[in-house]
């Protein structure tokens, strides 16, 4: 190699990670980031492609965008009126939750107790919180999610042996998952009692032998039967299985810990366990506006089976779900509180509000943006059928892809030829940001 080669104008490896502005990012990103990103600029100079000169401003280019962005999501604004939506990650976390997910981050004394300085059960707070929460709980268990909960249960108090389960509660919930496929796959066999639109106490009592381990009922969240119908209630069943000496166990589905006027038609964790039920599952990522977990509550002997049950260490759930739950549970209103709870007056002003901001811009389109009345809805299988009456800006079907590719990104709901922008799920401090995002589509147009 020459000295006039141009390849002794790279500059060193060593010398770019003492530079400051790089070596910055040797804490927030790891110092592994920084030296992977230092050696492919050396090599892409090396081999020609990238010039000695613009060596240190690739790498800092390289790690300002890496630093902001360190993961594939991209955080959107849910204006589809839709609470729960389980493509955009069903709950939103309350502050509260995103505070303790980064207190949780490090080390914690999530199974060590700081006055003994040994081993203490783990997410014991977590526990305490759940159980405070529904004051008829013995016990509380958390795993990974609703599907895990299920699993653990059935497998724990039913394997090789029969559940009877009401024809009309064998479920198909989202992406094809089907209830009876889970509960089979843990070798539990489904004993199915009465009919798709009416089962009666008696046909459990007709179904009791000495395989039948437990007796399952599951809220069907996610569609209504109407009509000529019957289901055994859970106080009936409850009675009966004491009577048998088996458990019952009542999936109520989306989570809703206690009654909430908005949802009459919704079972809820306290309620349930009150009319005698022995185990309730639900989610923690729906109704009750947590991380996603499934939560198990109920008679103390039965959960402390379930939690040293050797399937229960596969669906433990990690110290961020325990640390984001409890402190939805004992911190302020959950967001999907607020966005199901509010007053459809309130969404037609500020949508209101979010197109005068335009119109103020681009007052050509006045005769374009309307505000409409429109329904939402709970979401995440929760309380089917029930609107939620609120307010929405018209705006042209095309916009919608603009504004999924916007910064923000909105996510609209797209219906009879219209994109609906529904502020919901939208906090009210995020209305000029929409406004803009908005104009922003709109200049793209």
């Amino acid at each position: 190699m020459s000295e006039q080669d141009p390849r002794r104008a790279i500059p060193r490896a060593d010398a770019l990670l003492a530079d400051p502005e790089i070596s910055a990012y040797a804490e927030p990103l790891g110092g592994e980031h920084v030296r992977g990103i230092v050696a492919s600029a050396t090599a892409q100079a090396r081999a020609g492609s990238l010039a000695p000169q613009s060596v240190r401003g690739r790498v800092l280019e390289e790690l300002a965008a890496l630093s902001r962005s360190a993961t594939s999501l991209t955080p959107v604004l849910n204006a589809t009126g839709v609470v729960i939506h389980t493509n955009l990650g069903r709950a939103p976390l309350t502050a509260a939750a995103r505070e303790a997910l980064l207190a949780a981050s490090g080390y914690v004394d999530v199974e060590f107790g700081l006055e003994s300085g040994v081993r203490e059960r783990r997410g014991r707070g977590t526990v305490d919180a759940l159980l405070a929460a529904v004051p008829a709980a013995q016990d509380a268990l958390v795993v990974t999610n609703g599907a895990a909960a299920l699993s653990l249960a059935v497998t724990a108090l039913a394997q090789g042996r029969d559940m009877l389960v009401s024809r009309g509660e064998l479920v198909e919930i989202g992406d094809g998952f089907r209830l009876p496929d889970l509960i089979e796959s843990t070798g539990v066999t489904i004993r199915e009692v009465g009919t798709t639109n009416r089962t009666h106490l008696a046909d459990y009592a007709g179904a009791l032998d000495e395989r039948a381990a437990a007796i399952l009922k599951v809220h069907p969240s996610n569609f209504r039967v109407s009509g000529f119908t019957a289901q055994a209630t859970v106080g009936e069943c409850a009675a009966l299985g004491r009577e048998h000496g088996i458990p019952v166990i009542v999936d109520i589905g989306s989570g809703l810990l206690a009654p909430d006027d908005l949802l009459t038609d919704e079972p809820d964790a306290q309620s349930t366990l009150a009319a005698g039920a022995d185990l309730v599952i639900c989610s923690g990522d729906k109704l009750l506006g947590g991380p996603q977990a499934g939560l198990i509550f109920g008679r103390a002997d039965l959960v402390h089976r379930l939690r040293r049950y050797p399937l229960a260490r596969a669906f433990r759930a990690g110290k961020l779900t325990l640390a984001a739950l409890e402190a939805t549970l004992r911190g302020p209103r959950s967001r999907v509180s607020a966005y199901l709870h509010r007053a459809p007056d309130e969404l037609r002003g500020r949508v209101e509000g979010v197109r005068s901001a335009v119109l103020a811009a681009r007052p050509d389109l006045e005769d374009v943006l309307a505000v409409v009345p429109v329904e939402g809805a709970v979401g995440g299988g929760g309380a089917p059928g029930m609107p939620l009456p609120g307010w929405a800006l018209v705006l042209p079907e095309h916009l919608a892809g603009p504004l999924r590719r916007g910064s923000p990104a909105i996510v609209a709901r797209v219906e009879g030829g219209r994109t609906l922008l529904d502020l919901r799920c939208i906090e009210d401090a995020e209305d000029p940001a929409v406004a803009s995002a908005v104009l922003a589509a709109l200049g793209r147009d």
